[in-house]
């Protein structure tokens, strides 16, 4: 796991220890921002990101519950379990923002779910080769 990711990823296990499972996504997003503050982690809320399509960027826009460190996609999600369709939403949002990483956390469950999730130009190759 790459260094950028994991210090998210504790942020976030903080505040799950701290807060714990039942409360609305904003209460979560309000209370990582004041962890990422407390630890030095450069985070953008709600930060609109182009989505585009065969290379035209598009009207319609994405907004990110965060972006750290400049390029990282973190959605947080207070569901009892992460789904195959949170993880394919976020996966289209790197791949229309251009984005390569991305975190999926879920404050919903007993335990902080995550899922650090990749987009890259050979996953996109072996994705086109396939259809």
């Amino acid at each position: 796991m790459d260094q950028q990711t994991y210090q998210i990823i504790g942020a976030a296990i903080e505040v799950h220890k701290e807060l714990g499972r039942g409360f609305l996504e904003p209460v979560y997003q309000e209370a990582l921002e004041l962890e990422f503050s407390d630890r030095g982690i450069p985070f953008q809320p709600q930060k609109e990101l182009p989505i585009f399509y065969k290379g035209r960027k598009l009207k319609t826009h994405y907004r990110s519950d965060f972006v750290c460190f400049e390029d990282v996609i973190v959605e947080l999600k207070a569901l009892t379990r992460i789904g195959d369709g949170e993880v394919a939403q976020v996966l289209n949002y790197l791949k229309a923002s251009s984005r390569e990483r991305a975190l999926l956390i879920n404050f919903g469950s007993r335990s902080l779910q995550h899922e650090r999730l990749i987009w890259s130009t050979a996953a996109q190759a072996k994705e086109r080769t396939s259809t």
